[in-house]
């Protein structure tokens, strides 16, 4: 049996999921796309190409190989997007909770079921149907639990909301000895320069007391400086609109002082290096074109 342990986003990985682009199906039609961003690229015709996404994802699998963090990849479904496997799971302490995703997305949870089969039956759960959850949107940091979500009564109208209350309630109800604070972030089907998919595309925790933070991801003013009063303002790289546009709060933890971050985020990585931390450059920028990164496609299964 696996014993899962995940208390926080930085601690040394040991073993993680992560994604595969490998038999991604062809490029969506308008119709299909799931996000302004993907959208703006269909349109673009600059769609990314299998064999790009591949190709990031394996320099990925290298960085993860270098130190020795044993890597578990889903099943390959053919013509299936399976890159984002944060957004299908996501691990609390030792307990991973299935997430409900949009219902043509389920065949992607299937496709790691021989990984869930390795851990405790009673240490796997699933939040009822009506609590929305996807992992973007979950941030474990220690005795907290940092969940992001989309209050407005039009929540049904918003493919882009991904997380509703009563998936906030599920979690604070399984994890009582959790502090969960829920944070209301902004939407947008149209402007990908508008729109925090996740949680993790507008803020994450690095480091010991460290974090990456884009204020005009959330919607409520005193959220985000309630973030700011909780790491210090020293402690926070606050990131421009661009920087979100291109997902520089993706990034990913391997250890509290390494992180892999995508190549061309030139003023991120360099204040990451000021402040002590080694930096893993990868290119992701094809796979960014579909409004998800590093975070995005990693699932952390046992962290240190």
């Amino acid at each position: 049996m696996m014993k899962l342990n995940v208390k926080n986003e930085t601690s040394r990985l040991r073993a993680v999921v992560l994604g595969t682009a490998e038999s991604n199906g062809p490029t969506p039609s308008i119709e299909e796309a799931y996000d302004p961003k993907s959208l703006e690229h269909i349109k673009a015709g600059t769609y990314p190409s299998e064999e790009d996404m591949v190709s990031e994802m394996e320099s990925v699998a290298e960085v993860f190989n270098k130190y020795d963090v044993k890597v578990y990849r889903p099943n390959i479904i053919k013509d299936c997007n399976q890159i984002f496997s944060r957004d299908i799971g996501f691990v609390i302490d030792d307990v991973f909770i299935k997430a409900n995703i949009l219902p043509d997305r389920e065949e992607e949870l299937d496709a790691i079921q021989y990984i869930i089969d390795q851990i405790d039956a009673d240490k796997v759960m699933r939040p009822p149907v009506e609590a929305h959850i996807e992992g973007g949107d979950v941030i474990v940091w220690n005795d907290h639990i940092f969940i992001g979500t989309y209050r407005g009564s039009d929540y049904s109208d918003y493919i882009v909301a991904r997380t509703n209350k009563a998936g906030v309630d599920f979690i604070a109800e399984k994890f009582p000895n959790k502090k969960v604070k829920s944070f209301n972030l902004r939407k947008s089907q149209t402007n990908a320069m508008d729109n925090a998919l996740h949680l993790d595309c507008c803020f994450q925790p690095i480091g010991k007391d460290k974090a990456i933070l884009h204020k005009n991801g959330f919607l409520e003013e005193e959220e985000y400086l309630w973030l700011v009063d909780f790491f210090g303002k020293d402690n926070i790289f606050e990131i421009t609109k661009e920087e979100m546009y291109h997902m520089n709060s993706n990034v990913f933890s391997i250890s509290e002082n390494v992180i892999i971050s995508e190549k061309n985020f030139t003023r991120l990585n360099s204040w990451l290096r000021e402040n002590g931390f080694t930096v893993e450059e990868v290119p992701y920028a094809e796979i960014a074109k579909q409004e998800g990164l590093l975070r995005c496609s990693t699932l952390p299964l046992i962290r240190d």
